[in-house]
């Protein structure tokens, strides 16, 4: 996917979730789609998951969220080599990072965790779905209209009872490692203006 199209999220243009890495030592793929659009002020992220362990052990933002069934969103607006990480899991539970690389990750403010909107649909038999609306301001944006940027979705559950890492775009590295910029891919947001 190049293009986030500006819209109202009625008709969704989904995608799957389906780059199995590292199929020798991770083999499991739950199924997952999502779909994204813009309305200028804010980002809407719409995942679907169905998958055999939902893992939520993660009840306060800021947690460890990569352990349990989580959904993310990789992002970088600008060519600063600054990305923000925003992980998600079932319950609607965030962890929002902004840096350079793995191991420098700054956490947003309150204000930011507190801006981005959340609805968790109730777990029924493995599946479960969860809509994201990001405002552009989270990112240090005015508007995402015409925006060029870079970045990749992923799937993962580090502590599930099947570890699983999955990806929109590929990642070349020998072991799994979501914090790889250099794997993200271009994204490109239609301005209607």
């Amino acid at each position: 996917m190049s293009k986030i199209r500006r819209g109202n999220g009625l008709s969704l243009e989904w995608h799957s979730l389906d780059c199995l890495n590292w199929p020798e030592e991770y083999p499991y793929k739950p199924e997952v789609k999502f779909a994204a659009w813009h309305d200028g002020a804010c980002l809407h992220l719409h995942f679907s998951v169905e998958e055999g362990d939902v893992r939520a052990e993660c009840t306060e933002d800021r947690q460890p969220i990569w352990n349990d069934a989580c959904v993310e969103f990789f992002f970088a607006p600008r060519e600063d080599g600054i990305y923000y990480n925003l992980e998600c899991n079932s319950l609607g539970k965030i962890y929002l990072c902004r840096g350079r690389d793995r191991n420098e990750r700054e956490h947003l403010s309150e204000e930011d965790y507190s801006a981005v909107k959340r609805t968790a649909s109730s777990v029924v038999g493995g599946r479960w779905e969860m809509k994201l609306d990001i405002p552009a301001s989270i990112y240090g944006l005015g508007s995402f209209d015409g925006l060029r940027a870079k970045g990749n979705f992923y799937k993962c559950g580090n502590k599930c009872q099947v570890p699983h890492f999955l990806s929109y775009a590929p990642i070349a590295t020998p072991k799994p490692d979501f914090h790889r910029p250099e794997f993200f891919t271009e994204l490109e947001f239609e301005d209607l203006s």
